[in-house]
């Protein structure tokens, strides 16, 4: 058990970026919190302060002496040279042993294999204490957590549910203020509509007024007399109209959505038969000084997704490589596989983009034969629409802008054949709804090397190649 911990208008700034501001809160024993956000938005520092390892910060963090914080940070490098989850296991043991009533951990499923992803969810799952965690995993968010914290826009709104009840309340109340908006524009509409009828008819009484200027004047008065006050009626509304749709504008750009990409692909319906075989591996060995995987067996359609899974060591990157034929490996048995300029490979670490490059010359240079009207369209696509993030250097970019151009250069040129290696890792929720997007349209064959259940059911992979442990000679 412990006290709780308080915060007290808490915020986070940076010269160049407000993170957030004013936000207050207590941890109660036992919370389940999750700390969700694009990249960049100071979740990592938020875990620092908690701790007093980030002090550079506004309000105040109040942590009763009964406090005992366990952490695990998102890079274990003192564990270099062990594979990612036993590093993590080690990073574990090390906080866990120190008996903590709160455990604090930074993005924890990240290169994990399936097996270590299990026995980490059992245990947070069983964990007795206060658990704050930092996380993109759809099912640690599902099954681990009762508590989002989500930092977006400034703020930190706080949600009592999993992260499958946050994104069905957000629909939900989009919805509502949509069609509140909705509503407001038709008032508007008719209010106009309204005011116009009115104005006409009060002109329709003039002429006739004017026509039968031996008459009573009294019905070009009244009706004048009415169309003023129907345009002062007219305008309250018109006012009242406006504040309102400001207000319910305020409140949409809370509850925002990640936008819907929608790339358009250029592969001949020819390179895209599903009877046509574009990789066939038979009886296939493949390492460096000595075989290190043998007996494989693969067969994939021109339109085909398989996912290759397996424990961390298993052999699945070297496999990766064989297939781009890379120098470095060593191939064995019957292998027909794409040209390597028929073949995309994209990693988590955006390997094959050109960092001295502009966002703009990078497209430029896949498609030289595009204008710049056509060039700006298709990054537009991409939500790279300001002049100041078309001429961006790469170097620059953060983590999703460097995962949306790579999708927009797996568009711009599509290969016959996507690789695609752990690309979920370090991804934020918004950007991996964005890669899902883009790879469930995609029209050619696909490799994934993921241990993301999730991921590989939305973007539509049926097929599995799974490794065993390499067998010791």
């Amino acid at each position: 058990m412990h006290r709780p911990i308080s915060l007290t208008t808490l915020g986070l700034t940076f010269p160049q970026k407000v993170c957030f501001t004013g936000f207050s809160t207590q941890i109660h024993y036992g919370m389940r919190i999750a700390i969700i956000g694009r990249n960049g938005c100071g979740k990592s520092t938020l875990l620092k302060m908690l701790q007093g390892y980030f002090t550079a910060f506004e309000g105040e963090i109040c942590v009763p002496q009964d406090i005992c914080f366990g952490y695990v940070p998102q890079e274990t490098d003192r564990f270099a040279g062990s594979s990612g989850g036993q590093r993590l296991n080690e990073a574990l043991t090390q906080a866990l042993a120190k008996g903590p009533n709160v455990l604090l951990l930074d993005e924890p499923t990240n290169h994990l294999d399936t097996q270590n992803r299990r026995s980490l969810l059992r245990l947070l799952q069983k964990f007795p204490g206060t658990l704050i965690v930092i996380s993109h995993d759809p099912e640690l968010l599902r099954t681990c957590v009762d508590t989002l914290w989500h930092i977006d826009q400034g703020k930190v709104m706080v949600f009592s549910g999993n992260y499958e009840d946050y994104e069905q309340e957000t629909r939900k109340k989009r919805n509502r203020i949509e069609e509140e908006l909705q509503l407001l524009d038709r008032q508007r509409k008719q209010t106009h509509t309204d005011l116009m009828k009115e104005q006409a008819r009060a002109k329709k009484s003039r002429a006739q007024g004017e026509k039968h200027i031996t008459q009573r004047k009294w019905p070009t008065v009244v009706s004048g007399a009415k169309a003023r006050r129907a345009e002062q009626t007219s305008g309250l509304k018109k006012k009242e109209i406006h504040h309102k749709k400001e207000e319910l504008l305020c409140k949409l750009s809370e509850v925002r959505l990640p936008e819907i990409l929608m790339p358009k692909f250029s592969l001949q319906a020819s390179e895209i038969n599903p009877s046509k075989t574009i990789m066939s591996i038979q009886d296939g060995s493949c390492g460096y000084d000595s075989p290190f995987l043998e007996g494989i067996f693969l067969s994939l359609s021109a339109c085909g997704r398989l996912a290759v899974t397996g424990n961390n060591g298993s052999g699945k990157s070297t496999l990766a490589k064989a297939i781009l034929n890379e120098g470095d490996v060593t191939r064995g048995g019957d292998w027909a596989t794409p040209r390597r300029d028929d073949i995309g490979y994209l990693d988590q670490h955006y390997a094959t983009l050109p960092f001295q490059k502009s966002v703009l010359e990078t497209i430029q240079a896949l498609a030289p034969a595009w204008s710049l009207e056509e060039v700006r369209r298709h990054l537009n696509d991409f939500l790279f629409r300001k002049n100041e993030e078309v001429t961006a250097f790469i170097s620059t970019l953060s983590g999703g802008e460097k995962a949306r151009l790579s999708l927009a250069q797996i568009a711009a040129k599509p290969p016959k054949l996507l690789i695609l290696d752990e690309i979920t890792n370090n991804l934020d929720l918004e950007t991996r709804t964005h890669v899902a997007q883009v790879l469930k349209t995609y029209p050619g064959a696909m490799i994934v090397i993921s241990h993301d259940t999730d991921f590989l059911k939305e973007i539509g992979v049926q097929e599995f190649y799974h490794l065993g442990e390499k067998k010791k000679r």
